[in-house]
C-alpha cells in the first residue's frame, strides 16, 4: 500500500512577497468576512421567510426547504471541502468558496419563484462549506502559536455575533427594504473578501498532492444527509415513526461502512489515527454539546419573544443584544485566557457558567422584563464563547497540520449537526411537555376540557408561542383566559427544554476535564493512508 507523505508547507515563492502578503491580522480580516456572511445567512432568513412566503407563494414546507437545504448542504459537505483545501490549497478553496458564495447570493435575490430560490440556497450552502474549514486552516497557517488563541477567539467573536445578529439585520432590512436586500448584503462584503483574499493570504497546502478517496466523499456524505434529514425531519415524521428510523438506521449502516472503508483506502478522506487523540474526540463532541445548547435555546427564545411576548423580529433580536454584545468581548478574552490557563479550566468555566445562564432562563415567566432577559444572555456570551474556541483550538490544534482542512470539517460539521439536534431534540421535549401541560392549564383557568383533534392541534401552535384564533363571538374574558393558559403551557415547555440544556451543559464541564492544548508545529512527517 502506498503512502503519501504530505507536509504542511506553502510552495516556494516565485517571485518577491508582495508587501502585507501572508499578514497574519489580515489573514484574519480576510477569512472573517468570508464565515460572517456564511453564519449570517443561516440566521437571517428566518425573518423574511413570512415576505418569501407572500411575494413567492411559498407554502410552509418550501420554506422549510429555504433553511433546511441550506444547512443540508452545508452539513454534509464540510468534511469533504476540508480535505479539497489540505490537497489543493486552503487559499484556492476559500476564493472560490467567496466567490461561489458571493454569485449564489445575488441569484437567490433574482429569482422569481420559490423552486429556484430554494435550488440556489443548496449551492449557497455548497459554497459556504468551502469556506469554514478553509478559513481555520488560514489561520493556523498563518499565526505563531503563542498567538492563535487570541485569533481564534476573534474569529469566534465573528461567527458568535453574526450567527445573533442575523435576526437584527434581517428585522432592519426586510422592515426598510425588501427580503432581497438579506442576501444582495453579502454582495459588497464578499467583493471585500476577495480583494482582501487575493492580496493577502499565502497559500498553504499539503505539499504533495495525495487523490481524493472518492468511494469515502460518497459513504460520508449519503451517511451525513440521512443524519441531518433524520433529525431535521423527527418532529414532523414522528420519532418513532418508520421513515426516522429508516434514515437513522441507513445513517448506522453507512456510516459503519465508511469506518471500514478509511481503515483500507490508501488515502482516506478521514484517518481514523485523528480520534486516537483524546483532544480531538472529546473536542468534536463539546462542539456539538455547545451548538446543542445555543442553537436550541435561540430557537425557543425567538418564539418566546415575539409569540409571548407580541414583539416585532427587530425588537425581538433587540432583547437578544446582550448576547451579542457580550461575544465581541467574550471571545477574545476566552483566547487570551486559553492561552494562560490551557483549555481545560477555561473551557469547564465556561460550560459552569452557561447552566447557569440555562437555568436562569428556564425561570423565565410570562412577564419577564428586558434586564431579567440580558443577564443570562450576558452569561451565554461569556460561558459559550470558551467552548467555541477552546474546542475550535483543541480539534484543530492537536490535529497534524497536513489534515488542518478535515479537522476544521469536522469541527464545522460537529456544530452544524449539534446545532440540529437542539433545534430538533429539544423541540420534540418542549412540544410534549405542552400537550401535557394543555389540559392542567386550561382546568386551572375554568376552561371545559379539549377534545382530543382540537388539544393536538393546539398542541402544534402553542409549542410556538401562538395561541390558534377563537370562533367568532367567543367572549373576550374566555380569548383571555385561553391565550393565559396557552401562553403557561409554552413556559412549562420552554422551563423543561432549559432544564435540559443545563444538563448539558454540566455534563460538558466534566468532559472538558479531558482535554489538553493543542500543538501548532509542523511535527514529523505523517503518513495518511
Amino acid at each position: 500500500m502506498a503512502h503519501a507523505k504530505t507536509v504542511a508547507t506553502p510552495p516556494p515563492d516565485s517571485g518577491a512577497r508582495r508587501k502585507g502578503q501572508g499578514h497574519p491580522w489580515l489573514t484574519l480580516l480576510a477569512v472573517a468576512l468570508g464565515v460572517i456572511m456564511v453564519m449570517l445567512d443561516g440566521t437571517v432568513v428566518g425573518i423574511a421567510s413570512p415576505v418569501i412566503a407572500k411575494e413567492l407563494g411559498a407554502s410552509l414546507q418550501d420554506l422549510q426547504w429555504v433553511t433546511s437545504g441550506y444547512l443540508l448542504a452545508l452539513a454534509v459537505f464540510l468534511i469533504t471541502a476540508g480535505k479539497l483545501g489540505d490537497i489543493f490549497g486552503h487559499k484556492r478553496i476559500f476564493v472560490i468558496g467567496i466567490v461561489g458564495f458571493t454569485l449564489t447570493s445575488l441569484a437567490i435575490g433574482l429569482s422569481g419563484s420559490i423552486e429556484w430560490l430554494i435550488a440556489f440556497r443548496i449551492a449557497q450552502g455548497l459554497f459556504g462549506a468551502l469556506l469554514q474549514p478553509a478559513a481555520l486552516a488560514l489561520l493556523r497557517a498563518a499565526f505563531p502559536a503563542e498567538r492563535l488563541n487570541m485569533a481564534i477567539g476573534i474569529w469566534g467573536a465573528a461567527i458568535g455575533v453574526s450567527s445573533a445578529a442575523g435576526p437584527i439585520v434581517g428585522g432592519v432590512l426586510v422592515e426598510n427594504v425588501s427580503w432581497q436586500s438579506v442576501f444582495f448584503i453579502n454582495i459588497p462584503v464578499g467583493i471585500i473578501a476577495l480583494a482582501v483574499a487575493l492580496w493577502i493570504i499565502k497559500e498553504n497546502k499539503a505539499a504533495t498532492v495525495s487523490r481524493i478517496d472518492w468511494l469515502g466523499v460518497v459513504l460520508l456524505s449519503v451517511a451525513m444527509f440521512c443524519l441531518v434529514w433524520a433529525i431535521i425531519k423527527a418532529p414532523e415524521y414522528g420519532w418513532g415513526d418508520t421513515k426516522t428510523l429508516a434514515f437513522l438506521g441507513a445513517t448506522v449502516v453507512l456510516g459503519a461502512a465508511f469506518v471500514f472503508w478509511q481503515s483500507k483506502a490508501a488515502e482516506p478522506l478521514l484517518p481514523l489515527g485523528l480520534f486516537r487523540n483524546v483532544s480531538v474526540s472529546v473536542g468534536t463532541v463539546l462542539m456539538m454539546l455547545m451548538a446543542f445548547g445555543m442553537m436550541g435555546a435561540m430557537f425557543f427564545l425567538t418564539f418566546y419573544f415575539q409569540g409571548v411576548h407580541g414583539l416585532s423580529p427587530l425588537d425581538a433580536g433587540l432583547r437578544m443584544m446582550p448576547m451579542s454584545a457580550g461575544m465581541i468581548v467574550a471571545s477574545p478574552l476566552a483566547g487570551f485566557a486559553i492561552s494562560k490557563l490551557g483549555p481545560r479550566v477555561t473551557i469547564a468555566a465556561g460550560m459552569l457558567v452557561t447552566a447557569l445562564a440555562m437555568f436562569l432562563l428556564s425561570n423565565l415567566t410570562i412577564d419577564t422584563g428586558y434586564w431579567a432577559t440580558a443577564l443570562p444572555f450576558a452569561l451565554l456570551a461569556f460561558g459559550l464563547s470558551p467552548v467555541m474556541v477552546g474546542a475550535t483550538e483543541i480539534i484543530v490544534g492537536n490535529a497534524p497540520v497536513e489534515l488542518s482542512g478535515v479537522a476544521s470539517g469536522m469541527q464545522q460539521s460537529a456544530m452544524q449537526i449539534g446545532g440540529t439536534m437542539g433545534t430538533a431534540i429539544l423541540g420534540a421535549m418542549m412540544a410534549a411537555t405542552v400537550g401535557n401541560s394543555l389540559p392542567t392549564r386550561f382546568a386551572e383557568a375554568g376552561l371545559p376540557a379539549l377534545p382530543p383533534e382540537q388539544a393536538e392541534m393546539m398542541q402544534s401552535a402553542v409549542s410556538t408561542g401562538m395561541v390558534p384564533p377563537s370562533a367568532p363571538g367567543t367572549p373576550q374574558t374566555v380569548v383571555d383566559a385561553i391565550t393565559n393558559a396557552s401562553h403557561l403551557a409554552f413556559m412549562d415547555g420552554l422551563e423543561f427544554a432549559f432544564i435540559v440544556s443545563t444538563g448539558v451543559a454540566i455534563v460538558s464541564a466534566l468532559l472538558a476535564l479531558m482535554v489538553k492544548a493543542g500543538r501548532k508545529s509542523d511535527g514529523p512527517t505523517v503518513h495518511v493512508g
